[in-house]
């Protein structure tokens, strides 16, 4: 695959494989609140292509920004990082 620019990289955690090559990944990252400085659990989740449907439910993987692929696809799975037990 040819880089073209600095394209975002998130590591997130496989939610939902229900789809054909697409997959659902959320992404939890940590926020200081601005009054109470706690730090809160913030979580997302992103519609990711799974070209070759190799992701399961709890696989964590590595996902990269792309160009939009369809309505809500805008990223896609660049590698499995860690299988699910």
């Amino acid at each position: 695959m040819k880089e073209l620019g600095k394209r975002k990289r998130m590591i997130g955690t496989v939610v939902s494989d229900k789809m054909d090559k697409t997959i659902v990944v959320s992404v939890d990252r940590l926020v200081k609140h601005r009054l109470y400085k706690k730090y809160v659990r913030r979580r997302a989740r992103y519609a990711a292509h799974d070209e070759r449907n190799v992701s399961r439910i709890g696989d964590k993987v590595l996902i990269i920004e792309t160009r939009p692929l369809s309505k809500t696809k805008r990223w896609r799975v660049s590698r499995v990082v860690e299988r699910a037990l």
